[in-house]
């Protein structure tokens, strides 16, 4: 009986491991991909991380099996353009902008995903909880708190970007499964690596004092991360993965002050809370849509 419950627990318990375990990497590789933006530069950084990322993601998935229709391209583009811009805007957020600022301004983007496919009453606290947050961040009038105006722009901009993943990932991913991601990696780097290129010097980019840091970036941030993601939602219900995911921008902010000493001031952190508790409130309260697919 005693083993029967441990072992229940043990399963509830190893995939929030793994969700956390996500988390903590993707925050740890982006605060190691800043310590590199005074060497390279964040366009060049973000083109080594998509290339490496992908070669990384085709050893996995081998998306070279797949078979493509002329309906799924479209689709698998737009997927892989919002996948590119969702980092490259990101990573040009973090040049200016504490880490945790710019993970809880990113954050905006699912979180309107998730606010707009429901229409109860109870989904105006959450809006006004996240209005209340980007009100204490952004700089308006005399209430700046030291943050990039053009660093702010481009967090919103990379949550445009993972909002349009999400819309976009849902429609591509219909047919391929998890292999989606590498061919949407596949399309970023095509884009990107040249715009990273052309920002920053080829020989800086690809010599061997880079190249190491640059591929534990992108371990950290994409194939670790994203396969630990893929084993956690399999074993989580939607709701719980999606609560859990929350806590991002906390997890952000604490890498922040432990790798890069980002510390924030305490109306950012009450800002940060705001978004957060907004997160998991759309999370929580949301109808359970997923649930029904999960039974299909």
């Amino acid at each position: 009986m005693l083993s029967a419950r441990h072992s229940a627990k043990l399963q509830v318990f190893y995939p929030v491991l793994l969700l956390l375990l996500s988390m903590l990497s993707i925050q740890s590789g982006a605060s190691l991909a800043k310590s590199l933006f005074p060497v390279i530069g964040a366009p060049a950084v973000t083109a080594l991380r998509l290339l490496l990322g992908t070669l990384i993601l085709f050893f996995i998935f081998k998306p070279w099996r797949l078979k493509f229709s002329r309906e799924s391209i479209m689709p698998l583009f737009l997927y892989g353009l919002s996948l590119g811009m969702m980092n490259y805007l990101f990573y040009l957020a973090l040049e200016t902008i504490p880490l945790g600022i710019a993970v809880a301004l990113e954050f905006t983007g699912p979180l309107a995903v998730a606010m707009f496919s429901s229409r109860r009453a109870i989904d105006f606290l959450w809006i006004i909880l996240v209005i209340a947050g980007l009100g204490l961040l952004l700089p308006i009038g005399d209430n700046i708190h030291g943050l990039d105006p053009l660093g702010i722009l481009y967090a919103l901009g990379a949550g445009v970007g993972w909002a349009l993943y999400i819309v976009f990932g849902q429609r591509a991913g219909k047919g391929y499964g998890a292999a989606t991601v590498s061919i949407g990696s596949l399309v970023a780097a095509f884009i990107f690596v040249p715009i990273g290129m052309l920002q920053s010097s080829p020989d800086i980019m690809f010599s061997w004092s880079i190249l190491p840091v640059a591929l534990a970036i992108a371990i950290l941030s994409t194939a670790f991360p994203y396969t630990l993601e893929m084993i956690a939602l399999t074993r989580l219900p939607a709701k719980t993965f999606g609560t859990l995911m929350s806590l991002e921008p906390c997890m952000g902010a604490f890498i922040g002050i432990i790798f890069l000493h980002e510390h924030l001031t305490l109306i950012q952190w009450v800002a940060l809370a705001f978004i957060v508790l907004a997160s998991i409130g759309s999370t929580a309260t949301i109808k359970s849509k997923t649930k029904i697919e999960e039974v299909k």
